[in-house]
């Protein structure tokens, strides 16, 4: 059986301010429109979520809804994962582990360098430097349940940013 991950990077976010928190900074005009467009291009190549989960940063929450925007997805069934604030790959393969099984299609909206580096460990012969913001990679996982999510074979068949 397939399912299918989708890794998103936040869009471009604003420098931070002075005295502002990292986790604060919101999207800049550029990463509002990005984050659209990749949403369209998304919902162009039928990539549909049953699940979004995204760290809750302010880049990351404003990716999120607009991506699901884009999709056709309820901003309020989106999952906040305090986790995914900055995280290493590690957390990100332990969170996707426990998914439920009845999600075919889950997008997962983060941060570098943990996204990069997890989409390193999805498909051998898929290699970038790192993704840029608003970028997507999209692979396909052969598997009956997701806590088999580290065993899998996973082919990516997707790579677009702005």
């Amino acid at each position: 059986m397939k399912k299918t991950i989708v890794l998103i990077r936040h869009a471009k976010a604003a420098d931070p301010e002075a005295g502002q928190q990292d986790f604060d900074r919101p999207l800049t005009e550029r990463g509002k429109s990005d984050a659209t467009e990749m949403g369209k291009i998304l919902s162009l190549a039928g990539l549909r979520p049953d699940a979004i989960v995204s760290s809750p940063a302010k880049r990351t929450r404003q990716t999120a809804k607009r991506i699901a925007a884009s999709v056709g997805f309820d901003n309020d069934q989106i999952i906040w994962v305090e986790k995914f604030y900055h995280c290493t790959a590690e957390t990100l393969e332990t969170e996707i582990s426990s998914l439920s099984d009845s999600i075919q299609t889950v997008f997962v909206v983060g941060h570098n360098p943990g996204i990069t580096e997890f989409a390193w460990q999805l498909d051998p012969g898929f290699r970038i430097e790192h993704m840029p913001t608003s970028a997507v990679v999209a692979a396909h996982v052969d598997l009956k349940t997701w806590a088999h999510f580290p065993i899998s074979t996973k082919k990516v068949f997707l790579f677009k940013h702005p």
